[in-house]
């Protein structure tokens, strides 16, 4: 009996070679429905070819509608609540689980090649994400006045395909490779299906080079958007403050070696925070008990659909203008969000969440609210998020800041103003940030200026306005609302960036190295964070203090 049960366990092992190469591909802002082998009319042709050789998962769901965010539930295997990644530049811990760490700790090679400033571990908000990579292709710079987003914080899908192919062309096994197209992430709605084929185009590109080079049938090959896009629904023009299908339901397919359960769709629900797991269970290494998914194999292999809830947060609202954090359960038929105005939807039959049944559907949203309760207890870590030491609120105090508090990421949703109420405001402040990382910051001044008037505690006004003055050479002006921002929100790294270094221009070096000190904790792998703080310790006569900096910045850039 013994041994037909292990023979049974055996056969159920999947038969994969030792070691498989591993491919990431993740797409900035993709919406499921845009997929043809979701059912879009449009075809994506790169991606529908690859499907009829992959798992598909038909209802996938990312844990936040956040590019940082999401790819720390991606890579870690762990809850926004867990991790603790913001968009706002708080590092990954070196403490959580990681993907690349572990694979290349079992002898895989391993490279990323991201298409957005914001996974740029030196320069952007992933501080920390190039651990257990060998190569990790970023190198983007900061909006600048008169110069484009494809210029500095964006790179086009084809470049990205194109590094990534070079990097192949010479890779050996076994490998994991991570690529990160984003042209679809930066578009507008007019544009948005174009950049969806754009990067359908890139990933074409890349299997072409597998197949060229016979790495295509060993190879496991997972494709998954961090989030979707909004497009105007529910009134939202973009992403990152609701928590509705079309931000959070997501395109998710995986080949495996041999193309193994080609072609077969799984209807249950799964989440991305799955994803790392998987990989892991493909390459044949222990999963971390501290990651909280499961593997999909396992959930494709049920004879039964194993429909299990979906969860999704976003502290977004919360961090970036003081409005209530948003929390999602997805349970059966419903859609149940947690907010200031409670909200439950019946997906079977208002596909567009249209119809909140929270108030005609007291019992169940109850229901599935303890539901969320529990899970919240669960998975909730105790922890505040990201914070200052005491020994820096004391300082910050002591420059004038005043009513600081210690703002982490995951404070509690359903409490203060609910952003359903408040959406265009949100919709017009991420325009202008837009406009900032497009080098138009007289357009972003222009919009921004009446919103911080009537509205002061918004961060992410204020911070996106100084930006906006920064690259007009507006120093003082950008200093009044740096303070303010930096107020808002202390553990901000690029704040306290930005407040570095317009108080180096105005001379106040002294101030300077505090916001600096702050910003290079956070943004340890950042050489222009070093080299300002190297040059505010220099006015100050701390050379030794200054060689230290600048040794840091020159290390960093190899």
């Amino acid at each position: 009996m013994l041994r037909r049960l292990l023979l049974l366990l055996i056969l159920a092992l999947p038969a994969y070679a030792a070691n498989p190469n591993i491919i990431l591909i993740t797409l900035g802002s993709a919406r499921a429905d845009r997929m043809g082998f979701l059912g879009s009319k449009r075809p994506t042709p790169g991606l529908d070819a690859l499907a009829k050789q992959s798992l598909v998962f038909e209802k996938a769901y990312a844990q936040a509608p956040l590019t940082v965010v999401s790819h720390a539930s991606i890579l870690t295997g762990t809850y926004p609540q867990t991790n603790q990644i913001t968009e706002f530049g708080s590092p990954l811990q070196t403490a959580l689980p990681y993907l690349p760490d572990l694979l290349r700790a079992r002898g895989y090679r391993t490279a990323a090649f991201v298409g957005s400033l914001a996974l740029d571990p030196r320069n952007g908000l992933a501080a920390g994400f190039d651990r257990g990579f060998d190569s990790y292709d970023a190198g983007f710079q900061l909006p600048q006045k008169g110069v484009t987003r494809s210029q500095s914080v964006d790179r086009r899908a084809d470049v990205v395909m194109t590094r990534a192919t070079a990097w192949l062309s010479h890779a050996k096994a076994p490998f994991f490779l991570w690529i990160y197209l984003a042209d679809a992430a930066s578009a507008s709605n007019s544009v948005y299906d174009a950049a969806i084929t754009r990067d359908d185009a890139a990933l074409s590109k890349l299997l072409t080079a597998l197949h060229s080079q016979k790495l295509y049938d060993d190879a496991a090959i997972l494709v998954a958007a961090d989030h979707g896009e909004s497009l105007g629904a529910h009134g939202e023009q973009s992403h990152g403050i609701f928590l509705y299908d079309e931000t959070i339901q997501v395109p998710l397919l995986l080949k495996l070696p041999q193309n193994q359960m080609a072609a077969k769709r799984v209807p249950s629900k799964v989440a991305l925070v799955n994803v790392a797991p998987t990989l892991l269970e493909v390459a044949g290494v222990p999963v971390p008990s501290q990651m909280q998914g499961q593997s999909l194999l396992r959930i494709a292999k049920s004879p039964a659909a194993t429909d299990q809830p979906v969860y999704s947060r976003t502290d977004f609202p919360q961090r970036g203008f003081g409005w209530s954090s948003l929390e999602s359960w997805r349970a059966g038929k419903y859609l149940y969000i947690r907010a200031p105005k409670a909200e439950l939807y019946d997906m079977a039959a208002d596909t567009g969440a249209t119809r909140n049944l929270a108030t005609s559907s007291k019992a169940t949203a109850d229901t599935i609210a303890g539901q969320l309760d529990a899970f919240d207890r669960h998975f909730t870590s105790g922890k505040t998020g990201p914070e200052l030491s005491s020994s820096e609120m004391q300082k910050l105090a002591s420059l004038g800041y005043v009513g600081l508090q210690k703002s982490g990421g995951s404070a509690q949703a359903a409490t203060g103003t609910d952003p359903k109420d408040v959406i265009a405001t949100a919709n017009k402040v991420l325009d202008a940030m837009d406009a900032v990382d497009n080098g138009e910051p007289e357009k972003a001044a222009g919009a921004l200026d009446p919103i911080v008037s009537s509205q002061p505690n918004l961060f992410l006004a204020q911070y996106a306005l100084a930006v906006a003055l920064m690259q007009q050479k507006l120093y003082p002006k950008a200093i009044e609302h740096l303070h303010k921002a930096v107020e808002l929100q202390p553990d901000a790294a690029w704040a306290n960036y930005q407040m570095g270094a317009a108080l180096i221009k105005t001379g106040d070096f002294k101030t300077a190295a505090v916001h600096l000190e702050l910003a290079t904790s956070r943004l340890p792998r950042c050489p222009s964070a070093h080299l300002l703080l190297a040059e505010a310790y220099e006015h100050l006569g701390r050379a030794e203090d200054a060689k230290k900096e600048r040794l840091k910045a020159a290390v960093i850039k190899g």
